[in-house]
């Protein structure tokens, strides 16, 4: 059995301090949602215990969905490279970024220099920089494929968007057919979902062909952040649904209106046109302080139901 986690959104506080240049535009709007609310919602007193207990699990891999820093001042950056470490080796954890990552044009390169030992694919040169063109990424680890592409792409001012765009599509269908010739059970990390209904300053704006590369290609598990929510939608296909999840922010207080801080473990099993997949929320319940199982429920396999 391999065991994967997933976690997203932790939003990591507090925003390193910054010369008035460094706050113009987009980035003052993003501080003053900071002080507004934000640092009363997501904390290191909510993330550390999750990150106690998710480890305790010592999950084979884990998968991060995005939105480690707030507005991309560059020592944000150093912050998330500190976190993800203390999640594991980089051959252990995956990151892909979210649309804070990406927060402002300037800072594109950020998170690509910072994490790069977390989102290099098992292809890629030690010493060759990452870049764009690097996603998307894959690693294989035992019967598992995991996919890392990016969909975080500087917005204007109020807009939290993201695409993947058609270069990137086109290498993750060659891709996730090669992995399925492979025999391998495919797992997608993006940020946006690419599912759902949400708010046009919100969405993935090219949804709708990121779901028909899915459809077209196949994978078997679709993971995703974004939303601060925990959720589970489907991709139709063929072969059957691919299940989408959502995971809450890992940083999100008990009494969070979008849910409580949270993650999710995968127990993965079986073989090509046999696999099954057990899923585990765990988190924090409403109003309860200690980390806890929530639900399980079979994605994959027998025993699942839509």
């Amino acid at each position: 059995m391999y065991v994967l986690a997933h976690l997203s959104d932790p939003h990591l506080g507090p925003i390193p301090e910054a010369r008035i240049s460094e706050l113009l535009g987009k980035r003052f709007f993003g501080m003053m949602n900071w002080i507004g609310a934000r640092r009363r919602n997501f904390g290191a007193a909510t993330l550390a215990p999750l990150l106690t207990d998710l480890l305790a699990h010592a999950p084979d891999h884990i998968c991060v969905t995005g939105d480690l820093v707030n507005v991309s001042l560059p020592a944000e950056f150093d912050t998330g490279a500190t976190f993800l470490a203390s999640l594991g080796a980089p051959d252990k954890v995956s990151v892909v970024p979210g649309n804070h990552d990406a927060y402002v044009r300037s800072a594109m390169h950020y998170h690509l220099e910072h994490w790069a030992p977390f989102l290099a694919g098992d292809d890629t040169h030690p010493h060759t920089p990452v870049d764009v063109e690097a996603f998307p990424y894959v690693r294989r680890r035992g019967p598992v494929a995991v996919v890392g592409v990016s969909t975080a792409v500087p917005t204007a001012v109020f807009l939290a968007s993201g695409k993947m765009g058609h270069p990137q599509r086109a290498r993750l269908k060659a891709l996730l057919e090669q992995l399925k010739a492979e025999g391998l059970f495919r797992v997608v990390m993006i940020h946006h979902p690419p599912v759902g209904e949400r708010p046009f300053h919100r969405d993935l704006r090219d949804a709708a062909k990121v779901r028909a590369v899915l459809a077209e290609a196949g994978a078997e598990l679709v993971l995703h952040g974004h939303d601060h929510r925990a959720s589970l939608g489907q991709i139709p296909t063929g072969a059957g649904p691919i299940p989408v999840v959502g995971v809450p922010s890992a940083s999100a207080g008990p009494g969070s209106e979008r849910g409580p801080g949270g993650y999710c473990l995968y127990r993965i099993s079986g073989a090509p046109g046999a696999w099954r997949c057990d899923m585990e929320r765990r988190g924090y319940a409403k109003d309860i302080q200690s980390v806890q199982s929530l639900t399980r429920q079979v994605l994959i396999g027998e025993g699942y139901s839509s």
